[in-house]
């Protein structure tokens, strides 16, 4: 019965991925959470365990996104090669200062991240349209020097780890910033991905294993069972998701999703308050 509640989240977190052209992370947390409080797991170890599940479930998908991005040739490997230092090493010491944080304080943060998030896809449509026209044009590329690009992915690795998404929300805003052309931040993005989901996911089986959780089926802070249903699902529902975007509107979807983010969001915040 377990196995099968997992695939399930697997199935609507893959398909919302799809839908919404965003990380799963920012599904299979909330998910997870409720799922985990359902099954009287700690309330100290519900949001570390959905955090570090849900980046050890994005090294599947990561690797799936930056296979098809790669195709595409809209990984820049010169950036990723100065980010990806940074980013797994920040990611993997985020997973030790999330583990040293409360439950509850988690789950503040990750409720006032979601809110952000929804907040800049509800309102982000016009911001978009300029990138895009910049895309057009073909925007100047002047990233940072390596040191801080190398600099930047710490604090990116850092902040994906405490809120257990694979970083897009982050490095795309970033690379963008310096001109970087939409398709290729997102392509690029993908491959840092795969960087973030291994070192967090390591991070939060090693920190939570010093904390030596009394939960069956997990190391340390990444429940095996519910990583392998999610993760099997999300790969096949994501394409189906994909499918079913190009159908709909896409701003009436993004509006949409960022109803449910709100929703969640604020259901964390009470959640922590209460």
């Amino acid at each position: 019965m377990e196995l099968i509640i997992f695939l399930i989240i697997g199935a609507l977190a893959g398909f919302a991925a799809g839908l919404f052209g965003v990380g799963g992370g920012t599904i299979i947390v909330p998910l997870l959470f409720i799922v985990f409080t359902q099954m009287d797991y700690s309330p100290d170890s519900i949001m570390h365990l959905a955090l570090g599940t849900s980046l050890a479930t994005i090294i599947v998908t990561s690797i799936s996104s930056l296979m098809a991005h790669n195709k595409k040739g809209a990984v820049m490997w010169p950036v990723f090669k100065n980010l990806a230092p940074g980013l797994a090493i920040g990611c993997f010491l985020g997973a030790g200062i999330a583990g040293q944080i409360s439950g509850l304080y988690l789950q503040l943060i990750v409720g006032v991240f979601l809110l952000w998030v929804a907040y800049k896809m509800f309102f982000g449509g016009k911001k978009q349209v300029v990138s895009h026209a910049n895309d057009v044009a073909g925007a100047n590329t002047e990233l940072p020097s390596k040191p801080k690009q190398l600099a930047a992915g710490g604090v990116i690795g850092i902040a994906s780890a405490i809120f257990g998404i694979g970083g897009g929300s982050l490095t795309v805003p970033y690379l963008t910033r310096y001109g970087v052309v939409m398709q290729k931040a997102v392509g690029t993005s993908a491959a840092c991905g795969l960087p973030i989901a291994i070192a967090g996911a390591l991070g939060f089986m090693f920190f939570g294993m010093q904390q030596q959780v009394d939960v069956p089926n997990t190391i340390g802070f990444v429940h095996i069972n519910a990583f392998l249903g999610i993760s099997i699902m999300s790969f096949f529902t994501a394409k189906l998701g994909a499918k079913v975007a190009h159908i709909l509107s896409p701003k009436l979807l993004k509006k949409c999703f960022a109803v449910l983010l709100t929703v969640v969001g604020c259901y964390f915040l009470y959640k922590g308050l209460v």
